[in-house]
């Protein structure tokens, strides 16, 4: 097998909506979807192999049995499969929050830290985000104003459209704010540092823990410089490389490319529907879908009308 559907895991957060599964077709007996990790070996939330011999198997169990030379060679360079995507539908506001790098990650979480981007898949009109500082803060103003709650004040509100992308490094404070459904791709970490979540409670009327200490020590506590252009894709930084791939049906009715032995390739779809072949294999999809090609599949086709991500490592 050189193409593989994916089934997501699912989160029921409880800021998330009901969009992934109405709109998505996502599969979920909960009232709420805030997301689903879409391509995914951590723990956490794996993904699972929904077609062929391995269906039913996690992509982790997958990868195991089949060898490392389906994630190619540049992803022999982890000790850990590098990549985590997924859908994220904001029906309220997420807390603010910030992520460490690999470094302090793994010497104090034994896990990577998080580079991330977000890509507005969709957005209620005047909807928008939180990304770094209005202005330089200390140490001390920073923990004076988590405690009293006045943190909003000094942070950079972005509004957002359909179609923009944020890159996000570690040590940026950030939150997606409500009205967005977004596509995010990140290194495959699950470290998250709360400082933030509006005095909100969960389902056990307990407001969500704080990590206030750690958040001060990984923190940018300076204006970020929003990255105008990765051009030729969408974004390309040390971890991933990610393009947008758009099939029109009609003046652009087919792409051809080639996966080679260095990376597998992650196919998101965004919108529409058509097919994926490489070799004798040919998988159809829609929109919501989640696909793997493997390395060293060789060349591939895709077809009809579709929007999708496509990530490499």
């Amino acid at each position: 097998m050189a193409i593989l559907k994916l089934k997501p895991s699912c989160k029921d957060y409880l800021w998330g909506g009901t969009r992934l599964m109405t709109e998505f077709g996502k599969e979920y007996d909960g009232d709420k979807l805030a997301e689903t990790w879409e391509l995914s070996c951590h723990p956490d939330g794996p993904s699972y192999v929904a077609n062929g011999e391995y269906a039913g198997e996690t992509l982790s169990e997958y990868i195991l049995m089949e060898g490392k030379k389906v994630t190619g060679t540049h992803s022999r360079h982890y000790s850990q499969f590098p990549l985590l995507i997924k859908f994220i539908d904001a029906k309220d506001d997420l807390s603010i929050q910030v992520h460490p790098d690999d470094e302090y990650a793994m010497k104090n979480e034994g896990q990577y830290g998080k580079t991330e981007m977000w890509y507005i898949v969709d957005c209620e009109e005047g909807a928008s985000l939180y990304y770094g500082f209005s202005r330089e803060v200390s140490k001390e103003e920073f923990e004076e104003r988590i405690k009293n709650k006045t943190l909003l004040e000094v942070l950079n509100k972005v509004e957002v459209h359909k179609g923009d992308v944020l890159f996000i490094e570690p040590g940026t404070i950030h939150a997606i704010g409500k009205g967005n459904l977004i596509a995010e791709i990140q290194e495959n970490s699950n470290v998250t540092y709360r400082v933030y979540d509006y005095g909100r409670k969960d389902a056990n009327g307990k407001e969500r823990d704080l990590h206030i200490e750690k958040a001060l020590q990984v923190t940018k506590r300076v204006p970020i410089l929003r990255k105008k252009s990765f051009e030729p894709h969408i974004v390309d930084c040390d971890y991933f490389t990610v393009d947008k791939v758009v099939l029109d049906g009609q003046r652009m009715k087919k792409i051809f490319g080639e996966i080679d032995k260095t990376s597998f390739a992650s196919l998101l779809v965004l919108d529409g529907t058509g097919k994926v072949q490489s070799g004798e294999e040919c998988v159809e999809v829609q929109k919501g879908d989640s696909v793997f090609i493997t390395a060293n599949a060789g060349e591939y086709e895709m077809e009809e009308k579709f929007e999708a991500l496509l990530t490499t490592v």
